[in-house]
């Protein structure tokens, strides 16, 4: 596995210790994620859009309406990708050290407009998967229409960094002596019981893929 190659745009300069070149390691965090947020500049004017995505391999596949201006503008230029964990609120002693538990990954590169069918269902299977793993197989695949209503785009991994935060805070010395509770409160997502659509017809039950997603 190529590891991550440093660029100008990618180089961690605060705290180059919490960044990785281990592909792996971006791989982990795209995966757990849902939604990252897209970067891009409309009419001279930044917008940062949250919307879903898939990985397979080494491409980003993100998806919208053929109307969307984000992604009508994303294939003529470069663009910016987040996504973000957060894993916990670092609570310290001094209001200046408390921070973040985090990983992060950040991806450049100017993305493809996807046009071949078989590639665009490719990359809507990707991002179907990332939200609800199974769903695909499991619900009616996109007809001639939907799929000329909707967008793809595929950014290549090849421009990208990860940086991660986790552990205790990080007080000064002489404030350990203060009376003040430091530690980290954890954060985590869960999801709850599936609630049923109130147009669904009797008798079908929850989906085992769906199902493992609340009890796992």
């Amino acid at each position: 596995m190529n590891p991550l190659s440093s660029t100008d745009r990618t180089r961690v300069r605060r705290l180059p210790e919490r960044s990785s070149a281990d592909r792996s390691v971006l791989y982990g965090i795209l995966d757990a994620g849902m939604i990252c947020h897209l970067g891009v500049v409309v009419n001279g004017t930044p917008r940062v859009i949250p919307t879903g995505y898939g990985r397979l391999e080494d491409t980003l596949y993100l998806h919208g309406s053929t109307g969307a201006r984000s992604l009508m503008e994303g294939p003529s230029q470069d663009v910016c990708v987040t996504v973000t964990h957060v894993d916990g609120i670092v609570l310290a002693r001094s209001v200046f050290h408390h921070s973040i538990n985090y990983r992060s990954a950040v991806i450049f590169g100017t993305p493809q407009r996807v046009t071949d069918t078989d590639a665009k269902l490719t990359g809507l299977r990707a991002i179907t998967e990332q939200l609800a793993p199974g769903q695909w197989a499991a619900a009616r695949e996109p007809n001639r229409k939907e799929l000329a209503a909707t967008t793809v785009l595929a950014l290549p991994l090849s421009e990208a960094s990860v940086k991660i935060r986790q552990g205790p805070p990080s007080d000064d010395g002489p404030d350990h002596a203060l009376d003040v509770w430091a530690g980290v409160l954890p954060v985590r997502q869960a999801f709850g019981p599936p609630s049923p659509d109130p147009l669904l017809r009797p008798g079908i039950p929850v989906p085992g893929h769906i199902a493992h997603r609340v009890t796992s």
